[in-house]
């Protein structure tokens, strides 16, 4: 091909550039580097030797620069100002003195070398062609032909490129055969030393998402909009769809008229089954319409260990729950909340077992008999704290008591919080928790004495634990040290939780406090910082 001088050089560069999808400029510096190469190995790799093909005629020049120094330390590729103003007048350090060389007639070596060279810059100029187009087109949906199958991932054909289509990422019982068309998502785009990967998927979300927008022209044109989308690919999904127009149903709209628009998809996704939800600000509203079509009679919302809980009619707990959990696992995940299931059996054995576990406290701590103690938990009184705290005019209130009751129940919740506060206090001084770690703003003397069952008892060893984990020892019913909190997993961790009385944010003003002395040097400056001093 070297040996094609002129036009004909020009019209090589433009068909080969067509058929690898390039600039012809890109094929024609290849063409200048096989040349400038050539020639180094002519006249000597250590001349500077460089080619250059004219665009408009195709001719090549081929030349050797020198360039104009003040002192030579490469005789070859240097020249001393003096020989060079010999040579140009008017040169000055920094100028180079061009020698034209006569065209090099290529052996057999040299032609070939010079192809290897062309073929290489082509085909990194085609890879970076193919990276810089599909890197931008991540998150789009492309139709391709299945070319073959590499240990069970698909090599997709996508016309200008190759892409894989990896086992994890197709289909359960999903099959193709060579020459059929496949449709999938970008998922990802990577650049690897052999060149760029294109990476496709038919399993995540994302494709069942944009498949809508084809279909669905008012989610193309934002009018209705997908919030979320949850799948068990191949199985079952649920979508959550809003719109911003009154008078359009989202759902319907997704639907289609006799289900056609969906059923579109559907087919495209091997007989997946599709939940169409309405979307809803309100957590509750959007529980409930996840966990269709099963039935949900009361949600109970814990926003700060982020989990609801639904009470659903005996009959339809089967329902709600989905077989192997789909129903509520995809729920969970189309919300983004952790929820729980109870049957409205459950619920009420619950709640009694809480108003005879609150009964029981009353009667004991404060020496009343069951009525009384039933009366208290009927107005919403949950402990004896509320006995100190609330005015008594509300204790007086209720019906069968007067100021006289009152004030005694009072009297007796005061004195009984007095004796447990130095129960616990003397407990905590026996487990050896130190009074630093007493002094922690947020911390009762009931959680003290927990931590310090614990193995907690100094500063830093509050200081050590994340919120998590003091939120845990502080709900356990029974004592559980550090070392068994760390082999829980997260699952396990989080349920633990629930029970404690402080919230995140509250475990972790506590956390903070105990490790700000960390943060402190002496005389409560702040410590020297590797390398340098005190930040100001």
């Amino acid at each position: 091909m070297l040996q094609i001088l002129g036009p004909e050089l020009l019209q090589v560069a433009d068909n080969v550039a067509r058929e690898k999808g390039i600039e012809a400029d890109e094929v024609l510096e290849a063409m200048e580097q096989a040349i400038q190469k050539a020639g180094r190995s002519k006249y000597g790799l250590e001349h500077d030797i460089r080619a250059e093909i004219d665009r408009r005629t195709g001719d090549i020049k081929l030349a050797r620069y020198r360039e104009v120094v003040d002192e030579v330390e490469n005789e070859v590729t240097q020249l001393p100002l003096e020989a060079a103003r010999r040579i140009k007048p008017d040169a000055e350090v920094g100028d180079f003195i061009v020698d034209t060389l006569p065209p090099i007639d290529f052996g057999r070596i040299a032609a070939q070398t010079a192809k290897q060279v062309i073929v290489q810059r082509v085909r990194e100029a085609e890879r970076q062609r193919q990276y810089n187009e599909y890197i931008g087109r991540v998150g789009e949906i492309v139709n391709g032909l299945v070319k073959r199958q590499e240990f069970g991932n698909v090599i997709v054909d996508l016309g200008r490129a190759e892409a894989i289509l990896r086992r994890d990422e197709i289909l359960p019982r999903e099959h193709f055969r060579r020459n059929e068309r496949v449709r999938a998502y970008i998922a990802e785009v990577r650049e690897e030393t052999r060149g760029p990967q294109i990476f496709l998927s038919r399993t995540r979300p994302e494709f069942l998402a944009k498949l809508f927008a084809q279909e669905v022209p008012e989610i193309y044109d934002g009018i209705i909009e997908i919030k979320a989308v949850a799948r068990d690919p191949g199985s079952r999904a649920k979508i959550a769809v809003v719109s911003y127009d009154s008078g359009i149903d989202p759902v319907g709209a997704c639907v289609g008229m006799r289900g056609s628009r969906v059923q579109a998809v559907v087919s495209e996704l091997q007989g997946e089954k599709i939940d169409i939800i309405p979307w809803s600000e309100d957590p509750a509203t959007f529980v409930v319409n996840a966990l269709a079509p099963a039935e949900v009679v009361k949600v109970v919302i814990d926003e700060d260990d982020h989990r609801i809980e639904v009470v659903v009619p005996d009959e339809q707990l089967s329902l709600a729950i989905g077989r192997r959990g789909q129903n509520v696992r995809l729920a969970s995940q189309l919300t983004g909340w952790a929820i729980d299931i109870m049957t409205e059996a459950e619920e009420s054995e619950r709640r009694q077992e809480e108003l005879r576990q609150r009964s029981q406290m009353f009667i004991e701590a404060l020496d009343v008999d069951d009525v009384i103690a039933h009366l208290l938990v009927g107005e919403g009184f949950t402990s004896i704290d509320d006995l100190v705290y609330v005015p008594i005019e509300e204790i007086a209130s209720i019906e069968g008591f007067d100021e006289e009751v009152a004030e005694e129940l009072r009297r007796r919740a005061q004195e009984y919080l007095a004796r447990e506060h130095t129960r616990l206090t003397e407990r905590r001084l026996e487990l050896g928790v130190s009074d630093e770690l007493a002094s922690v703003e947020g911390l009762t003397p009931a959680m003290l004495v927990q931590l310090g069952e614990a193995g907690v008892k100094t500063l830093d060893d509050l200081a050590d634990l994340s919120s998590d984990e003091l939120r845990y020892i502080t709900g356990s019913e029974t004592p559980v040290t550090v070392d068994e909190i760390a082999a829980l997993d997260a699952s396990e961790l989080a349920k633990g939780t629930a029970a404690s009385p402080l919230s995140h944010e509250e475990a972790d003003a506590i956390i903070m406090s105990a490790r700000s002395h960390w943060f402190e040097g002496e005389d409560g400056e702040q410590p020297l910082v590797a390398g340098g001093a005190a930040s100001e």
